[in-house]
C-alpha cells in the first residue's frame, strides 16, 4: 500500500504523542495509561495496515476512531476534518454558495430543492422548490452507491465555492401533470448568511413581536437590537421574543440581547470548567435600550443553549415572563479547537451557570448507563435556586415556563406524510396551478384543497405505520407466549375491529394539523420563512398567551414577584 503525507504525518505524531508521554514517571498511572493506549492504537494501525487482507483506507479507518472515541463523551464534542468546513461556518453564520435548503427526494433517489432562502442567488435565479438536481457544472448527481445522506452533501459541496464564481445547474422540473421537463440554469455564487431575525413585526395595537431563530451568527445581537428599536418607533410598548425552535449559538450575542433589557454591568453568565481557562464570568456592558418595557418570551422544547442563555437569564432576573413549553436543557459549552492539517474540533470545556447560580444541564453525559445510554435528570434530583425577587426555579432540566401552554399533539400520521413527501408534493402541484395565492393572512386551505389532497393520497396508496396496530400485535404474541390468548381471543377480535385502519377517519381527525402543515409549505414557495411564521401566527396558542399576559398588567407584575405566603 503506498501511504500518503498526511497519514504517515498523522501516525508519527501519535507516536511521537506516546513517546513524550512516556517520559512521564511511570508512577503517575494517569500518564501511563494514556501513552500505553496511544501506543496500542499506534501499533494496532501498523499491524492492520500491514498485514490485513485487504487495503484499508487510513484516513477513513482513523476518522472512525475519532468518531468513536468522541462518542463517549457528549453529542457536542465534534471532529472536523480538513474539508469539512462545518465549525467555521457554524461559528460565523456565513458560507459561499447559492443559498437554498436541499434534501434528498426518495421517489427520484435525487436530490430536491426544498427551499431558496429570501434574497438568495437561488431565489434571484429562479431556483424553485421542488426542482430535481440532475448536474452541477457537468457533474451527474446521481445517487449510485452512495447513501441518502451521502449524496445529500455531495450535491451540497458541489453547490458551495467562492462567492463570485459560477454554479450550472441542470434541473428537471415538476409540470401540472406530474411529469417533468429540462432546465438549466446559471447561478452565480454569493456570499450566503444565515437571517437571525426572519420576521419581526406589530401583533397587536402595541405589542411587538420578534422572530429570533439562531445565536449561532457573530453579530447576530445587532440584527435584533434594529428590529427591537423599529417596534418600539412603530409604537410597541411591550415585547414578545419568540425563541421557539432556537438550537442556541455564541453565547457573547446571547449576553448582548439580555443587555437590551438590564442594566450595564450585571452578571450574566459564569462558566466553570476542569481547567482555570476555561472559567469565565460574563457581563452586560452596554447601556440597556429599556428596562422597563414588558416583555414575554416564548420557549419550547427546541429552544437550547444559547436561547436558554437569554430566556433562563430574563427569567432570574425577574425581567420577563416565560411562555410556552419547558426548554431543551443543554448547559454546556463548547470551544473550537484548531488540529492539525486544517482539522479542527469543537470541544465541551465548561458548563454555564445563569443568574440564579444554577445550570440548567438536563443530561450528566459523564454517568451512563451499562449499555452506554444516558438519561435526563428526574425533576426529584434537581434543586431549587431563587430568582431576583426570590421567585423559586429549578436547575437540571432546561427553563421551566413561568406561564405553561399545552403542547399541540403531534398525529403519527403527520409525520408518515412528511416523512414520505406528501405534503410537499402536494403543494409543489398546488403552487404550478395557482402562481399567485395573494397575501398571507388572506390565505387559506379550503375545503375543496383538502379534498384534492385527500385523492393525491389514495392515488399513490398512502399507507403509514400505526402504533396502536404495533402495539397490539406485540401483546397478542406475548398473550399466546404466556398461554392467555385462549381467554381473551375475543376481546383482541374486538380490539383489533376497532383498531383497523381507517385513513379517512385519520384526514379528518387530524385535519386541523394537517391544513396547517399544507397552509406552510404552500406559503413557503411565496413569502420564504417570513410567510411560514406569518401563518402559524394565525392560531399561535403561545402567542396567544403572551399577548394575554402583557394585556393583563396586574397578573404580569404578579407572576413576576414573589407570593405572599413565600
Amino acid at each position: 500500500m503506498k501511504w500518503n503525507t498526511k497519514s504517515l504525518l498523522f501516525i508519527a505524531c501519535v507516536g511521537l504523542a506516546g513517546s513524550a508521554l512516556f517520559g512521564f514517571s511511570k508512577g503517575d498511572d494517569r500518564n501511563f495509561r494514556i501513552a500505553k493506549n496511544l501506543d496500542v492504537f499506534n501499533a494496532v494501525f501498523k499491524e492492520l495496515d500491514m498485514f490485513y487482507v485487504d487495503t484499508i483506507d487510513p484516513e477513513k479507518v482513523i476518522n472512525y476512531s475519532i468518531e468513536a472515541m468522541l462518542a463517549q463523551t457528549d453529542p457536542y464534542t465534534e471532529y472536523y476534518p480538513e474539508e469539512d468546513n462545518t465549525l467555521k461556518e457554524m461559528t460565523s453564520g456565513k458560507f459561499g454558495g447559492i443559498g437554498s435548503v436541499i434534501r434528498y427526494y426518495t421517489p427520484r433517489k435525487r436530490v430536491a430543492i426544498i427551499e431558496p432562502s429570501e434574497g438568495s442567488p437561488a431565489a434571484e435565479a429562479g431556483l424553485q422548490a421542488g426542482d430535481i438536481i440532475m448536474e452541477i457544472n457537468g457533474k451527474d448527481m446521481a445517487q449510485g452507491d452512495r447513501t441518502p445522506n451521502e449524496l445529500t452533501s455531495y450535491v451540497s459541496d458541489n453547490l458551495r465555492g467562492d462567492p463570485g464564481t459560477t454554479c450550472v445547474l441542470k434541473l428537471e422540473r415538476p409540470t401540472a401533470d406530474s411529469t417533468y421537463i429540462p432546465m438549466e440554469l446559471k447561478i452565480t455564487r454569493g456570499t450566503i448568511r444565515t437571517n437571525p431575525v426572519p420576521y419581526y413585526g406589530m401583533v397587536d395595537k402595541n405589542i411587538g413581536y420578534i422572530a429570533i431563530s439562531t445565536f449561532a451568527i457573530e453579530g447576530c445581537s445587532k440584527d435584533i437590537k434594529k428590529a427591537l428599536i423599529e417596534l418600539k418607533q412603530q409604537g410597541a410598548t411591550s415585547i414578545v421574543l419568540d425563541l421557539r425552535g432556537n438550537g442556541g449559538g455564541l453565547l457573547s450575542e446571547a449576553v448582548n440581547v439580555v443587555n437590551f433589557f438590564v442594566p450595564k454591568g450585571k452578571e450574566i453568565v459564569v462558566t466553570k470548567g476542569k481547567i482555570k481557562q476555561a472559567g469565565s464570568t460574563y457581563k452586560t456592558s452596554n447601556e440597556p435600550i429599556d428596562m422597563e418595557i414588558p416583555l414575554t418570551v416564548l420557549v419550547d422544547g427546541a429552544t437550547a443553549s444559547a436561547a436558554e442563555i437569554v430566556s433562563g437569564s430574563l427569567q432570574d432576573l425577574d425581567r420577563a415572563v416565560i411562555v410556552g413549553n419547558r426548554t431543551y436543557g443543554k448547559g454546556l459549552v463548547q470551544v473550537p479547537r484548531e488540529l492539525p492539517y486544517n482539522s479542527s474540533m469543537k470541544v465541551t470545556t465548561a458548563k454555564y451557570y445563569i443568574p440564579s447560580g444554577r445550570c440548567i444541564q438536563a443530561i450528566d453525559y459523564a454517568k451512563r448507563n451499562a449499555d452506554g445510554s444516558v438519561a435526563r435528570i428526574p425533576d426529584s434530583l434537581t434543586t431549587v435556586f431563587h430568582t431576583a425577587a426570590g421567585r423559586e426555579v429549578r436547575d437540571g432540566g432546561g427553563i421551566r415556563p413561568d406561564v405553561e401552554v399545552k403542547a399541540e399533539r403531534f398525529p403519527n400520521i403527520m409525520f408518515y406524510l412528511l416523512n414520505d413527501d406528501m405534503i410537499f408534493d402536494y403543494a409543489t402541484q398546488y403552487c404550478i396551478k395557482h402562481p399567485n395565492i395573494g397575501e398571507v393572512k388572506d390565505f387559506s386551505v379550503t375545503d375543496a384543497d383538502y379534498d384534492d389532497f385527500k385523492q393525491m393520497l389514495k392515488k399513490r396508496n398512502f399507507t403509514y405505520d400505526r402504533q396502536s396496530e404495533k402495539s397490539l400485535k406485540n401483546l397478542k404474541e406475548i398473550a399466546e407466549f404466556e398461554g392467555y390468548m385462549e381467554g381473551a381471543s375475543e376481546e383482541f377480535a374486538a380490539l383489533e375491529k376497532k383498531l383497523t385502519h381507517n385513513l379517512d377517519h385519520e384526514l379528518n381527525r387530524f385535519s386541523k394539523q394537517i391544513r396547517k402543515a399544507i397552509a406552510e409549505e404552500i406559503v413557503k414557495r411565496h413569502y420564504f420563512q417570513r410567510g411560514v411564521i406569518l401563518e402559524r401566527m394565525k392560531d399561535d396558542a403561545d402567542l396567544t398567551k403572551a399577548i394575554e399576559t402583557l394585556k393583563d398588567k396586574e397578573g404580569y407584575t404578579k407572576i413576576l414577584s414573589v407570593p405572599a405566603d413565600k
